[in-house]
């Protein structure tokens, strides 16, 4: 890597994520492509599209991503040597939308498509999901196909992860892939300083977990599919909330040591 670990812990620090970085060569890509297929072929897209939760545990190509040593450099470099992989998940924004598309209402007449009908992610921040204290959260988006404006890329507030928790609501607008469905109201969100951050297939995005993103739907006819990968410092541990215990059943030490063993395995 020609940048230096203490320009990426400056860039990071400031703005609260690094974009684009570079990962998997033609090689690599190709076989995680094919790879993603098969899952895709097993489960189906609408499956595909989110549910492939934690599966480092179960496929041996996903875990040797989330170990890749580009990765872990980057890693390492903000978070320190000692580091858990937290968790994992695909995300897939499938074509949606077909040229001319239309849908039938009960008197089988046509009406277009609108935006507000299609999957997204609301702007919200990961903090809020994860019950994790004693160190940060990092966020990696690892591109499968390229990430542009028009199939739904990664947007950031650059430098919002300084101003801590934000409150967040319930979202209004229909097709919130988050889990919980919630998103920080627009007028905390100071979306004229948005900015986006396009990948090719094989590099790499990262943000902080306090960072305010949000992706729009994918109008292309484009796939958008990515890995996330959060990873944590071995300090770091889960905090308690009765209200939504947490568990983190498939963390794994990713490098260095863990002298703490705050998360189980």
């Amino acid at each position: 890597m020609n940048t230096s670990a203490a320009k990426l812990q400056e860039s990071y620090q400031q703005e609260g994520f690094l974009s684009p970085l570079p990962v998997l060569d033609e090689i690599e890509l190709k076989e995680a492509r094919e790879a993603f297929a098969k899952l895709e072929e097993e489960f189906g897209t609408e499956y595909t599209q989110y549910s492939l939760h934690n599966v480092h545990l179960q496929y041996s190509w996903v875990m040797n991503l989330t170990k890749h040593p580009r990765i872990l450099q980057v890693i390492q470099a903000i978070l320190g040597p000692d580091v858990i992989l937290l968790d994992s998940r695909f995300i897939c924004k499938y074509p949606t939308v077909k040229p001319a598309d239309v849908q039938e209402n009960e008197d089988h007449q046509s009406k277009p498509v609108t935006n507000n009908e299609l999957p997204y992610v609301a702007w919200h921040q990961d903090m809020r999901y994860w019950g994790i204290a004693g160190g940060p959260v990092l966020s990696v988006w690892l591109a499968l196909d390229d990430s542009q404006k028009e199939n739904g890329v990664l947007q950031v507030i650059p430098g919002s992860h300084g101003s801590g928790m934000l409150p967040h609501r319930q979202a209004t607008r229909p097709g919130n892939l988050l889990s919980v469905n919630q998103e920080i109201p627009e007028e905390l969100v100071q979306v004229d300083k948005a900015v986006i951050c396009p990948l090719k297939a094989g590099q790499m995005s990262i943000h902080d977990g306090l960072l305010v993103h949000a992706s729009d739907a994918n109008t292309s006819q484009r796939r958008r599919c990515g890995l996330v990968i959060r990873y944590v410092p071995t300090c770091a541990y889960p905090t308690e909330d009765p209200d939504r215990p947490r568990k983190f059943h498939a963390t794994q030490l990713a490098c260095g040591v863990d002298q703490f063993h705050h998360f189980s395995s």
